[in-house]
């Protein structure tokens, strides 16, 4: 059985994603502020790992105690992620770090740590953004961060391609979690802009993770797949 890490697996997208992997994987999940309670009424089996990933050591120590849990590490899924206004008029480095550092650096430094357990076959799959190319006003610190990494997902997939691990993202566009949904007004907005007419699930995206997690996809890398509807086509 693989074992799979997804970070910030307490609600929304994560959840959804954990969901998904939990009926046939080991699973284990990040969550920082909010614990996953929900989650494990589901799926008890899913190891919870409080941790921070912007600080220093924390990446080391969630890989330390999954490994240790399941005996292994085969999958990660980057779906922690921080989001906020970043205006111009305002700018506030210290947020705009935070957001480079969790979008981007703590995928990076998770990747580092579990690399010396990951084998052939293996498989990491980040959650990206349309705003990585569709600039949102007002929000371009979260959009560059998103579009670094997607820069990172290619450029992993070609260093690690020859060891036989696989890194690929999925970038959702508006997606409604139960948890944060949006009003009728914003999502008629989007959906003017939608192709399908409709918003994606968290389990559209769960979906599209374990997809690409798996070995149907043993012959994709380096790519971000687009989950948004048709989002601005």
């Amino acid at each position: 059985m693989k074992t799979v890490l997804v970070t910030g697996g307490a609600y929304g997208i994560g959840r959804a994603i954990a969901r998904a992997f939990a009926p046939d994987h080991n699973v284990a999940v990040t969550w920082n502020r909010t614990a996953p309670d929900a989650l494990l009424s589901e799926a008890p089996g899913v190891l919870p790992v409080q941790a921070d990933l912007t600080a220093t050591g924390a990446a080391e120590r969630v890989v330390e105690e999954v490994t240790a849990r399941f005996g292994g590490l085969d999958i990660i899924v980057n779906n922690a992620g921080g989001a906020a206004a970043s205006p111009l008029e305002t700018f506030d480095p210290g947020l705009s770090r935070n957001m480079l550092e969790v979008n981007l650096l703590a995928p990076a430094a998770l990747l580092a740590a579990a690399l010396p357990h990951l084998t052939p076959g293996s498989a990491i799959v980040s959650i990206s953004s349309t705003n990585a190319v569709l600039p949102p006003m007002g929000a371009v610190i979260y959009g560059a961060s998103k579009a670094g990494l997607n820069l990172w997902t290619r450029g992993m997939a070609k260093e690690l391609g020859p060891k036989g691990i696989r890194v690929n993202a999925v970038a959702p566009g508006a997606v409604n979690v139960a948890e944060n949904p949006r009003d009728a007004e914003m999502t008629g907005q989007f959906l003017k802009d939608t192709a399908l007419g409709s918003l994606a699930a968290a389990e559209d995206i769960a979906s599209a993770v374990r997809f690409l997690a798996s070995d149907a996809a043993r012959a994709i890398t380096g790519e971000v797949l687009n989950v948004n509807g048709g989002y601005r086509l």
